[in-house]
């Protein structure tokens, strides 16, 4: 028994060595056999790498919402759409302001008034300007730093002055001072003095990733400035994260008690939270990686016919050597695990190979201009998955060539020519 466990891993480190060798002595062809496994090892590490940055871009423009935003807004249910329009269902001061008193778990919030307005300073005019109506408490639930001069207070929203935000984009587009604050511009014909810079975000999940020209004023002054819009949608700031499932029944709660919509009619609103829409992307992406790299692994699949198919002009080319072996006593198990460890050795060649091809491809996508994909990487479980499946292609493509040569006739295989 001890002999036998001797045996083996002598066995199995000579046949490996056996196996380099026939390889090398057929370089050409042994590198036109692996290919395919090149190609499919590298194919899988950049596409799952480009992804995963992919994920990684999108999430970090998600945490920059911050993890305790409740994002609450009017809808029309499909029950009620030839009922009701959409502007029956826009949130009204009244409703937010029962939400921040009546919802314990909610911290702020902050309606959100958006409208595009021309905006004019000097002799330069931009169009479409995204002007925002906003309360102080913005500054909270929004975090972004005011870089210049000073935040909205409660003053400027209760005398509705007009006063405004901008970001550093704005003072660019327009030639405005490094520091614009006590300076004017004009939006649709009134006056704003600028209080304050704040820092320029840019979120690249739906757009082009570039930088856009922002002005915010006082919700009060906003309203006054286009008397014919509506809240668009507002911001609530949780107390504590894990109050995600607090929070959205008592502002469900709250809202439906407000509109009185009573029994089982549905909601005229929606109430998310940021985890929600994280949750929801990371199950797409997880579908998208799984799929692209299920196409993609196809391609290991062609490779492994194509070792299977070298191995048995490998057998048949080798019948007279094998009959030889045979005849001087070699087991057929012998004959199999030499053949088997032979097309295993092919495939995790080829998985070597593939896998610092698909490093340098990763290395390639993260240089990509504009694809904002530096974040790019190849996880540990998509290498040893490689690793895993080159060996699972060579044994498994590997193994009828084996066994057709270890059930070779001895002396039928010393007569073939």
């Amino acid at each position: 028994m001890v002999r036998t466990l001797m045996i083996i891993p002598r066995l199995t480190v000579q046949t490996v060595f056996l196996a380099l060798g026939q390889i090398w002595a057929n370089k050409v062809r042994s590198m036109l056999t692996t290919l395919g496994i090149i190609i499919g090892v590298a194919s899988i590490i950049a596409v799952v790498a480009a992804l995963t940055g992919l994920r990684a871009s999108v999430l970090s423009e998600f945490e920059k919402f911050g993890a305790r935003k409740v994002f609450i807004d009017g809808r029309v249910p499909r029950e009620l759409r030839n009922r009701i329009n959409f502007r029956d269902v826009q949130l009204t001061l009244a409703e937010l302001d029962a939400v921040e008193e009546h919802c314990p778990s909610i911290e702020k919030l902050t309606p959100m008034m958006m409208m595009a307005k021309s905006a004019e300073a000097g002799d330069t005019k931009l169009d479409g300007v995204q002007t925002t109506g906003i309360w102080p408490t913005w500054h909270d639930i929004e975090g972004r730093a005011v870089l210049i001069g000073r935040p909205f207070n409660e003053i400027d929203e209760r005398e509705r002055r007009d006063v405004c935000l901008v970001n550093e984009k704005l003072i660019e587009d327009l030639g405005l001072d490094r520091d614009p604050t006590t300076q004017t511009i004009r939006l649709s014909d009134r006056v704003f003095t600028i209080v304050g810079v704040v820092e320029t975000v840019t979120f690249n999940i739906f757009g082009s990733g570039e930088s856009n020209a922002e002005i915010f004023i006082p919700l009060a002054t906003a309203m006054r400035l286009n008397p014919n819009g509506w809240i668009n949608f507002a911001w609530a700031q949780m107390r504590r994260p894990d109050q995600a499932q607090d929070a959205i029944a008592e502002i469900s709660t709250v809202m439906r008690k407000v509109r009185g919509l009573e029994g089982a009619t549905p909601n005229t609103f929606e109430v998310r939270v940021i985890q929600q829409f994280i949750d929801g992307f990371n199950r797409v992406a997880g579908a998208v990686t799984a799929g692209a790299g299920g196409v993609v692994g196809i391609s290991l699949l062609v490779g492994g016919i194509g070792i299977m198919n070298i191995m048995l002009v490998s057998v048949s080319e080798r019948t007279r050597e094998i009959g030889l072996r045979k005849a001087v006593g070699a087991r057929p198990s012998v004959v199999l695990l030499q053949f088997l460890v032979e097309a295993v050795t092919l495939c995790l060649v080829g998985g070597a190979v593939g896998i610092a091809l698909g490093q340098l491809m990763v290395l390639g996508i993260r240089n990509i201009p504009g694809a904002d994909l530096g974040r790019a990487v190849a996880p540990a479980w998509v290498i040893v998955l490689s690793v895993g499946f080159s060996a699972a292609t060579g044994i498994v493509f590997g193994m009828f060539p084996a066994l057709k040569a270890a059930r070779l006739d001895p002396i039928e295989a010393l007569r073939h020519e």
